[in-house]
């Protein structure tokens, strides 16, 4: 994610923070400096970093269990409004999502238990009706203990795609096709967002408007990405390949790349070395940051996508569509049994073969002209 870096790696998911979650810490910083000066200031900070590390371990939960089904979970990115973890893609079966998403909320169950058994011992079980945690007089552990449930029940609201909407698409799923459980949980997603709006306003929470515009526009993203899934199943890539492209070579520069993107209709370039081998890609996006930082006299190496997986024609679209989803690349090469490319694959053909494959139907026929 943009606009963020790591803070260290574990267990091989690189944990990250964005930039805008040291202005959470500025605000609570601050608030709790106007009520009770540098010492309360401390607490508010040192409080909020507990209730992350509580969010980190969440996000953990899902990236352990998801594990366990051979997903892997590239990074763990920590935002204002909570946690992120991107896994590489979501299991297959539902009864595996249904895990995966009750995994999160279930850790934070486990720390509410864990920090209940230390108030219990404390003999301080009569102070949780008294909590108020508008003022700097709060016990820290009472506060996480209470903290930990609010994030147990408003993660598991049906809002895909939080935890509670995953699990409401996985149980869906379990009777209906993966494309329409994500569609109704999707819009039941987009429905708690409107609330969240309305309920934001009233209280002037900006909070609660962050969590409801993030929620409208991941639901959106889920159905859109199901969609393509369910429509794509059983394609290969030679549907929707593009087999007439043009290719640059490793030493081009990037006036010889911005001449190919005017003279073509191509926004994505293979670049392949001097023996034909697929290097990489070149987007359309980095030619354009590259001429706006160094001029077009300078090469593209240092521009190229590498490392890119390939595809053959016979693999199937949806993997190829998830592939390229996971690179975060708008293209991938497209290569024969003997590693020669053949193929490309982007984004910008994908949707193209989308429309022309739902509205003929997914085997090619039109839908009028079945046979009952």
């Amino acid at each position: 994610m943009s606009w963020s870096f790591r803070l260290f790696k574990w267990s091989g998911i690189d944990v990250r923070v964005h930039v805008t979650f040291f202005l959470l810490l500025l605000g609570f910083g601050y608030f709790f400096y106007s009520q009770g000066g540098w010492p309360a200031a401390v607490q508010g900070i040192v409080y909020i970093l507990l209730l992350f590390v509580c969010v980190l371990l969440h996000e953990f939960g899902h990236a352990i269990a998801a594990k366990a089904y051979g997903i892997r979970t590239p990074d763990i990115t920590l935002l204002p409004i909570g946690g992120l973890a991107r896994l590489e893609r979501m299991p297959d079966k539902p009864h595996q999502e249904l895990i995966v998403a009750l995994a999160g909320p279930l850790v934070n169950v486990v720390i509410a238990m864990g920090l209940l058994v230390v108030i219990v011992a404390r003999g301080d079980l009569a102070r949780l009706g008294q909590l108020d945690a508008t003022t700097v007089n709060v016990d820290m552990i009472i506060l996480l203990f209470v903290v930990n449930l609010i994030l147990v029940v408003f993660n598991m609201l049906p809002a895909f795609p939080m935890d509670g909407g995953r699990v409401f698409r996985a149980l869906l799923a379990m009777k209906l096709n993966y494309a329409r459980a994500t569609q109704i949980a999707a819009t039941t997603g987009q429905g708690m967002a409107i609330l969240f709006v309305v309920l934001g306003v009233l209280s002037w929470n900006p909070m609660l408007l962050l969590i409801a515009v993030f929620v409208y526009l991941g639901a959106s993203q889920e159905a859109t990405f199901a969609n393509m899934r369910e429509l794509s199943k059983g394609l290969p890539v030679a549907s929707a390949m593009v087999t007439h492209f043009d290719t640059l070579k490793e030493s081009d520069t990037l006036d010889v790349a911005a001449e190919a993107l005017i003279r073509t209709s191509q926004h994505d370039f293979p670049v392949l070395d001097e023996d034909g081998v697929v290097l990489g890609v070149l987007t359309r996006q980095a030619m354009i940051k590259g001429l706006k930082a160094t001029g077009g006299n300078a090469g593209i190496n240092q521009l190229i996508h590498r490392n890119l997986p390939t595809v053959t024609p016979h693999s199937r679209f949806d993997r190829a569509f998830q592939l390229m989803h996971q690179a975060k690349c708008s293209a991938l090469p497209v290569v024969d049994l003997e590693g020669k490319l053949v193929g490309l694959i982007t984004t910008e053909n994908v949707g193209e073969m989308m429309m022309i494959n739902s509205a003929l139907g997914r085997d090619g026929v039109p839908p009028w002209r079945k046979v009952p």
